[in-house]
């Protein structure tokens, strides 16, 4: 294959505004904490961009895309580093080197995405051991499985356009692992923990959404009707996974919140991801839809269950990535999935058994080895900070800085409750 510049130039653009998903989700992570620990939010986002990048060009890409080396779980070790890998090597109709970069941009968000779940109360220096090693071990056998060549998954014939699966599941998945292995919050049920800074959080999620675009029509990997499609699917479930978070909160609380309006606009694009591909506008439309409202009701389970995952990972990515993978098997539309017919569109069950039988083998798998890394890490270098760190506020021990002034700038101005004391 030559390259083709014009499929080249989109993913070159694609790219770059994935890599600003991970930017975005600092600010996102940023303001829905309390000010003690804003810092080491943001910092827990931009350093997965490093961590990441190195593991994965050593040998993550390898794992994940290189030819299938053990039945379809891992790929093989050919190109460590990149060996053999130059600016002529062609994936597909784009350079090679630009495929790495752009499937790299997922991994960092995907890792950056689980920090979510452990704010407030996680050492720095244990994370970024965790990542690396939670990049080689969870991210890259998973991306193998479903998108790699052989990978078992991909075989089976489960559709994931752009990463319900790999991303959205294995995210919230492991973030809900690393909850469980750091245990809750001082304060958590007692204390109000409210994002200080609502525009902080819709800032982020302005510069999420506009990343999304690259992340699932960059995924097209060309310039073509199906990226349009694709583009247009993903603006439409943010859309309407706002309305449904919305109208969750009108109905409930009897009022809308910002903070609910973010946090819809979020379910529906994680539920979108792996869909847009496969399904048409009107799908796109439910599918937002369906995950804004299963989303905003699902992240008040941390209250009843007891599990402490500080910004919502599980009823955001694994809830919304569950949705929009299952929801495949119902909506996909034979003029976008060439081929695979969902049941509403008169295929049958065969494409939602493919579809749900693919959502518990990635997420037990990633929650089992999440929680062995993280254990491991617990015991040998300590994960959790001391009680009185916690309590002082992660930004000032940790990193010897506090984001404002007077250090304690907003904690009593949020007023209202937020969408997960329900």
């Amino acid at each position: 294959m030559k390259i083709d510049p014009s499929a080249t130039a989109w993913l070159l653009a694609a790219t770059a505004l994935v890599l600003l998903m991970t930017p975005g989700l600092a600010f996102f992570y940023g303001g829905m904490v309390r000010t003690k620990s804003v810092l080491n939010m943001i910092m827990m986002s931009f350093v997965a961009i490093p961590l990441v990048t190195i593991a994965w060009l050593v040998a993550g890409y390898e794992f994940a895309f290189g030819d299938d080396a053990a039945g379809g779980v891992l790929g093989t070790v050919a190109h460590l580093g990149l060996r053999g890998i130059g600016p002529d090597s062609v994936s597909g109709s784009v350079p090679t080197l630009l495929f790495v970069t752009f499937q790299l941009t997922f991994a960092i968000i995907t890792a950056a995405l689980v920090s979510g779940a452990i704010a407030d109360r996680a050492k720095f220096s244990a994370w970024m051991v965790f990542v690396p090693v939670w990049a080689l071990l969870v991210y890259a056998p998973v991306a193998h499985w479903v998108w790699g060549p052989g990978g078992w998954i991909k075989e089976l014939g489960t559709l994931d356009y752009a990463g319900g699966l790999v991303v959205e599941i294995v995210s919230g998945a492991s973030g809900l692992a690393l909850a469980l292995v750091l245990g809750r919050r001082l304060g958590f049920k007692t204390e109000a923990m409210r994002p200080h800074n609502l525009p902080l959080v819709l800032l982020g999620v302005g510069l999420l959404w506009f990343g999304w675009f690259g992340f699932n029509a960059g995924s097209a990997l060309s310039a073509d009707g199906t990226a349009a499609a694709v583009f247009l699917n993903t603006l439409c479930a943010g859309c309407t996974g706002m309305l449904g978070w919305m109208a969750v909160e009108q109905r409930r609380d009897g009022r809308p919140t910002t903070f609910g309006a973010a946090s819809g606009i979020v379910a529906g694009l994680v539920a979108i991801t792996p869909s847009c591909g496969y399904v048409d506008v009107l799908g796109a439309l439910v599918v937002g839809l369906a995950a804004g409202m299963v989303c905003s009701v699902a992240v008040g389970w941390k209250f009843r269950l007891g599990y402490d995952d500080s910004l919502d990972v599980v009823g955001v990515h694994l809830v919304g990535g569950i949705v929009g993978t299952v929801l495949i098997g119902l909506l996909a539309s034979e003029t976008m999935a060439k081929g695979a017919k969902g049941l509403c569109y008169g295929g049958g069950f065969a494409q939602l058994g493919k579809q749900a039988a693919a959502v518990p083998a990635v997420g037990l798998y990633a929650f089992a080895v999440t929680y062995v890394i993280g254990t491991v890490i617990a015991k040998t270098l300590g994960f959790r900070v001391a009680p009185e760190h916690e309590r002082n506020g992660v930004d000032l021990e940790l990193h010897a800085e506090t984001a404002y002034e007077h250090g304690v700038l907003g904690t009593g101005a949020a007023t209202g409750l937020t969408h997960t004391h329900h």
